[in-house]
């Protein structure tokens, strides 16, 4: 027992002690209002947690400290704030509370999300709202030069991070990229003339849909094909068989194409039909 209480004032200490690295005792980024007053008298009574659960866990600022926390933690990139020298997170200063260029890490370091194919897309867009709101140019449009230049810079790196990580497709593209690999247009595809004909032949029975009908039938069965692929996909990736991930990808890419069309179509019905 004592072993376990221990070691669970250890975790509570070690958190705290990241939180302060960051923000120091909470005020400052979200100003007016502090966010969490920090006390080790509190970590000594064992009742740090429950003093945190007294402020409003749902409330932006909560939230963003958390996430920013884990970031800051599990980060191994260490650089000096460009403003003041001290050592800086990826997104804010602790100390002059200025904001940062962009750090040179992944996009699933930057959105908080493990780096998996399956991800929580629902979390990530979670994320992306929350620093979105940190970060926007428009809250910068008062600060200096520089700091408005890196708020630009770090919302568009956070827009294309999302962006990059919402969709499987483009998702697995760049798990690939990060392990150097690259796929070439038409490169894998070409190899295996079944696939490529079935390609065709989808691609002229939507050219031929006279029917919002048709085209429907061709898009649910283009929805369970990227299914079957993605959680192919998952599992290559997971086994680490890249170059058979690489192969699914590149199928991958040519129905969600095809999907898209499907999408086109429709659109071209509906303004049809509104004309």
């Amino acid at each position: 027992m004592l072993a376990s209480q221990k070691l669970s004032r250890f975790c509570c200490v070690y958190w705290l002690r990241c939180v302060r690295k960051i923000y120091g005792n909470g005020y400052g980024l979200f100003k007016p209002t502090p966010l969490v007053t920090f006390n080790l008298d509190l970590v000594e009574q064992r009742s740090y947690i429950r003093n945190l659960s007294h402020h409003d866990s749902e409330s932006q600022a909560v939230k963003y400290l958390h996430l920013m926390t884990r970031r800051r933690c599990a980060s191994s990139v260490r650089r000096k704030c460009w403003s003041c020298g001290t050592s800086a997170p990826s997104f804010f200063c602790p100390a002059c509370k200025v904001v940062q260029p962009p750090a040179k890490i992944s996009y699933f370091e930057i959105m908080d999300c493990d780096q998996t194919f399956t991800l929580d897309t629902q979390r990530l867009q979670r994320t992306y709202l929350q620093l979105q709101r940190s970060l926007h140019p428009d809250n910068f449009s008062q600060k200096t030069l520089t700091e408005q230049a890196h708020s630009a810079e770090q919302s568009a790196l956070v827009n294309k991070a999302y962006r990059t990580l919402l969709k499987p497709l483009s998702r697995g593209l760049y798990m690939l990229e990060l392990k150097g690999m690259h796929l070439e247009e038409g490169a894998d595809i070409a190899a295996d003339p079944r696939l490529l004909m079935e390609v065709m032949e989808i691609n002229e029975s939507l050219a031929e849909a006279r029917s919002e009908e048709e085209v429907n039938s061709i898009g649910r069965s283009m929805r369970e094909r990227l299914k079957e692929l993605t959680e192919q996909i998952n599992t290559t990736l997971k086994e680490g068989d890249l170059q058979s991930a690489k192969g699914l990808l590149a199928q991958m890419k040519y129905f969600a194409n095809i999907e898209e069309k499907v999408k086109s179509k429709l659109s071209q019905f509906a303004d049809n039909a509104q004309a």
